[in-house]
């Protein structure tokens, strides 16, 4: 069976037809771009095959980036962070060439941990928001949380009896971003929990933590030495781990601001009474 060619449309016809159809068919970026490639089309005297490719790529384009902007959005990062923003002449300790390597999402297709260990201010979280940025951007689905945040849902789940629930749920993500893992100290159950969560995921999918401790510290965090040492072997068997350091970038940038204004000050001219 042909399909039914309409000959003889006018332009105007012929626009509204494509309109319609666009809302039919669900395309709203042929919807909103076909007049204007319709035109450079005319003007460049270009093919019908390549006209119908430059509109189909412009929807599959958009589409992409609706489907990143929706996996970023759904990740719930607190704020945006990129690696572009992140200044690595002021961060040493940081190898620009193992983060851009850690972009191209190797290791979260592998399903492979990622430690960012340093002290406050020395671009941890900001590196943990922006390759979990890339991830979700690569196709990937991503969550992020705080550690305390994480533990205090889990044992509001136990309670009520939705544990497995919202372990699975946890599960389905293919990298889990933990961020402020250290800051606080952890009860038995709580960190019980935590390792449940971490079990499930292990060898599966990606975890990818923050924390302002040293690996020899975290005892502080998880009071059982046992089950430290067995979140410990999760978060860091056959993957990465990226120590930023101890000197903050943030305080330092604070300092050379402050210092930036104090000079200014000086330099003003003062004005005679």
């Amino acid at each position: 069976m042909s399909a039914q060619r309409h000959r003889g449309l006018t332009e105007q016809a012929a626009d509204a037809a494509v309109d319609q159809a666009c809302r039919l068919l669900r395309l709203p970026t042929i919807r909103t771009q076909f007049p204007d490639v319709a035109d450079a089309a005319a003007r460049e005297q270009m093919t019908y095959r390549g006209f119908l490719a430059e509109l189909l790529m412009a929807e599959c384009d958009d589409r992409a980036r609706r489907r990143s902007e929706r996996r970023i959005k759904a990740a719930a990062f607190p704020r945006e962070k990129s690696l572009r923003a992140f200044d690595f002449e002021a961060n040493p300790s940081v190898d620009p060439a193992v983060i851009h390597t850690l972009a191209s999402c190797e290791w979260v297709k592998k399903g492979l941990p990622l430690c960012l260990i340093g002290d406050s201010g020395t671009g941890k979280s900001h590196l943990l928001i922006a390759l979990g940025t890339e991830a979700a951007m690569a196709g990937h689905r991503v969550r992020y949380t705080l550690a305390t945040k994480l533990v205090n849902e889990l044992v509001e789940a136990a309670d009520d009896m939705i544990l497995t629930k919202t372990i699975a749920r946890y599960g389905r993500v293919d990298l889990l971003c933990i961020d402020e893992l250290g800051y606080m100290e952890l009860d038995r159950r709580g960190a019980e929990l935590l390792f449940q969560v971490l079990t499930e995921r292990e060898e599966k999918a990606s975890v990818a933590i923050a924390s302002n401790e040293s690996f020899g510290g975290w005892t502080k965090t998880f009071t059982d030495p046992r089950l430290c040492a067995a979140i410990v072997d999760r978060l860091t068997f056959g993957g990465n781990i990226i120590e930023t350091g101890t000197d903050s970038y943030r305080l330092a940038h604070s300092r050379a601001r402050a210092e930036d204004h104090e000079q200014q000050q000086q330099s003003k001219p003062t004005k005679r009474r």
